[in-house]
């Protein structure tokens, strides 16, 4: 059985001003420049690297470190690369106010878990969730604790078939035990 609870420092990808920052598009996270890499293991490195102020981001990931993130991240193209980078660094989970059709579609494929948390921003512009700060994710409920801050929010609750997913390992694991029953 994986881990449905995460705990863990959390990255808060904003601009200079301090607010999420909005429409994050797969070649931002992962430039087009590096796709010939397929070693997932090698993909961690270029995670950000085409996001201005966040280039220096796989040198200071940590396994288990948490992502909040703002609006429509993952926008664009169907780049598999954009979730596998943050598989590779062992990001644990992804929050976002929303994300890019495609993209959650192909990290809910790959077993990474998203939460979606609609008024996230208002929350970080609030100085409630701040890069470093130590959370809890129960990625079963879509409760997110604040452990450095000690308070507790409701994001939504992942779907049950992302769930489902996530629990197997990833779509073809779940495909392959629905075939078997």
């Amino acid at each position: 059985m994986r881990e449905t609870k995460f705990k863990g420092r959390i990255w808060v990808i904003t601009d200079r001003n301090g607010k999420l920052i909005e429409d994050i598009d797969t070649d931002q996270i992962y430039h087009n420049a590096h796709l010939h890499i397929t070693d997932i293991k090698e993909m961690g490195k270029y995670a950000f690297g085409n996001l201005e102020g966040w280039e220096d981001f796989p040198n200071k990931a940590r396994p288990g470190d948490i992502l909040f993130v703002g609006r429509n991240f993952g926008a664009g193209s169907s780049r598999q690369h954009a979730v596998d980078c943050f598989k590779a660094l062992g990001i644990s989970a992804i929050v976002g106010e929303s994300f890019g059709a495609i993209y959650k579609r192909n990290a809910i494929n790959s077993g990474m878990p998203l939460i979606e948390f609609p008024g996230l921003s208002k929350l970080v512009e609030e100085g409630k969730f701040q890069s470093g700060d130590k959370v809890e994710i129960d990625f079963l409920t879509g409760k997110i604790k604040n452990l450095t801050k000690n308070f507790e929010v409701q994001a939504k609750k992942p779907s049950k078939v992302q769930i489902d997913i996530y629990l197997a390992g990833d779509i073809f694991k779940y495909g392959r035990a629905i075939a078997k029953n």
